[in-house]
């Protein structure tokens, strides 16, 4: 159920601080965010680090850098504006945060009203019990900012064939809307016709799954997406692409491109 829009940054900001991958992190989007650490907290260290996208960082003050791991002191406050590249940081602790499992699933779905409350000022958390080892070294891999022009691979949907054409699809690049969150992602562009007006029974959905609303415009579902639909589904983005989208902001430009490596026309 739901989860991380960008479940590799989540991976790996767990993996920073020794913790299980599948451990409850914060989600953190657009930036914007401030935590204290308890004051009366033990003098045990907090192992901190963030993934995802990038934006000032500090630990009191103190510069931070993304994927890096940190000792966490009683008392300092971390503090995360706007971010620059990206959209969506991920903070790990070590041993995770502590929350509730439903459905085999420690995830707010926006959509759905299930899991456990978004975040809010004032709310204190506590820290999990999933470390699975040490603190690793550093981390030496050469990591990037988000990209401000994606490219998704993308399956064929179960009603390409309701469409006069997919040479748009493939050969625009796309910009995602003011209308993107967690639910879904709106794209502008050029309207995709459609040659088949049948009414169409609602169908299921997963994550990734392109639908085309009236209007001809792509609307891809994210993690907090509906489970059925009843607009067509002209294509699918590939499991492998969808934590990309993660990081998709407003302005963001996207082209899609065949799971099979072509670039233009039909599946």
């Amino acid at each position: 159920m739901s989860g991380a829009a960008d479940r590799a940054a989540l991976r790996v900001a767990n993996r920073l601080v020794g913790t299980a991958a599948g451990a409850a992190g914060i989600e953190i989007t657009m930036g914007g965010f401030r935590a204290v650490r308890d004051a009366a907290a033990s003098a045990d260290d907090l192992w901190f680090a963030l993934a995802g996208a990038w934006g000032p960082m500090r630990l009191d003050g103190r510069p931070l850098d993304p994927y890096v791991a940190y000792r966490w002191p009683a008392g300092a406050e971390l503090e995360i504006e706007g971010f620059v590249h990206g959209a969506r940081a991920y903070l790990a602790v070590r041993g995770g945060v502590a929350a509730r499992s439903l459905l085999g699933s420690r995830a707010t779905d926006t959509l759905a009203g299930l899991g456990p409350a978004p975040l809010a000022a004032g709310d204190v958390l506590a820290v999990g019990g999933d470390v699975v080892g040490a603190v690793p070294a550093v981390d030496l891999r050469p990591w990037t900012p988000p990209a401000a022009q994606l490219e998704v691979t993308v399956a064929p949907g179960p009603r390409a064939e309701w469409f006069a054409a997919l040479t748009p699809l493939f050969a625009e690049v796309w910009t995602v809307s003011t209308q993107a969150d967690r639910v879904g992602i709106r794209v502008d562009g050029p309207a995709l016709e459609r040659t088949d007006t049948s009414e169409l029974a609602s169908e299921g959905m997963l994550p990734g799954a392109i639908q085309v609303p009236p209007d001809g415009h792509p609307v891809i579902l994210g993690p907090d997406g509906p489970v059925t639909g009843g607009y067509p589904v002209v294509a699918v983005v590939t499991d492998a692409d969808r934590d990309l989208l993660g990081q998709a902001r407003p302005g963001t430009r996207l082209r899609f491109r065949h799971a099979g490596g072509a670039s233009s026309g039909r599946f």
